[in-house]
């Protein structure tokens, strides 16, 4: 029987850790590991002994956005079918970024498309020098709607009007200065970096930080309303069934350029 792809752990402190466990495909997410993602946030919601939530992932990569062979074949489905999924998701990412208590992201090596989203809705993140980012939807004919309200958040307006348009990577000490990420360490470090964050996080007061938490977000503008978000969601899934979708995905597959690129 094969491991879990989302692995949870929590010690006797409270912390709970989620790891994201696809190392073969660089932790490339599916349906499977967004319901596992859901299900490891609801168990640690429903835990009162959980203090803090820390996200990471398993190989040499954070998390490589979608998995592309399943957004092909997702694609196929019906209308009804890709609205749940794209719901689905945009449900992992608002119960991250509303979750009651703090949330850490340590990101090593690639954070692509989804991945940035993951990153944009924790409240702390924590990069190692090795990390490369990049919000990649675009460029394969589908679009990042339902994070774009956490990465304008995280990482400002103007930022996002280029990197999600351009699709192009950025490193983890231009994620620092744009605000995605709070803290760079050497390459191999994240533990030790993190470890004062988490300290942190264990003396501030539980129902007070959650309030701050709270707050926070309602004034930042992303505590989404139900309206608001069932139109990103049907925008997103829309968008998975466009014929740019499908000549993107094609021409990743094919190792090509996409038909909308214009040839020298």
């Amino acid at each position: 029987m094969s491991d879990p792809v989302v692995l949870l752990d929590i010690d006797q402190r409270g912390i709970a850790t989620v790891t994201l466990n696809r190392p073969e495909v660089n932790n490339a997410y599916n349906g499977d590991v967004i319901q596992g993602l859901i299900e490891a946030l609801g168990t640690c919601g429903n835990n009162p002994a959980v203090r803090l939530v820390v996200i990471r992932g398993n190989g040499k990569h954070f998390q490589a956005g979608a998995d592309l062979k399943w957004l092909k074949e997702i694609g196929k489905l019906s209308d009804e079918e890709n609205v749940a999924v794209s719901r689905r998701t945009a449900n992992a990412i608002r119960g991250l970024t509303n979750f009651p208590v703090p949330t850490v992201a340590m990101v090593h090596g690639g954070c692509f498309g989804g991945g940035v989203g993951i990153v944009a809705a924790c409240d702390v993140v924590v990069a190692s020098e090795d990390a490369i980012f990049a919000i990649t939807e675009a460029r394969w004919g589908v679009m990042a709607g339902i994070i774009v309200p956490h990465l304008n958040a995280a990482m400002g307006v103007r930022n996002v009007r280029r990197y999600a348009l351009t699709c192009e990577r950025f490193d983890a000490a231009k994620a620092c200065e744009m605000g995605l990420v709070h803290t760079v360490c050497p390459t191999g470090g994240l533990d030790a970096a993190a470890e004062p964050v988490i300290e942190g996080l264990l003396l501030s007061a539980p129902e007070a930080t959650r309030q701050t938490k709270e707050v926070a977000l309602e004034w930042a503008g992303l505590a989404i309303g139900d309206d608001e978000f069932e139109r990103l969601v049907v925008q997103h899934s829309a968008k998975r069934q466009s014929e740019e979708a499908v000549e993107g995905l094609t021409s990743f597959a094919e190792r090509r350029n996409p038909s909308w690129y214009p040839e020298a």
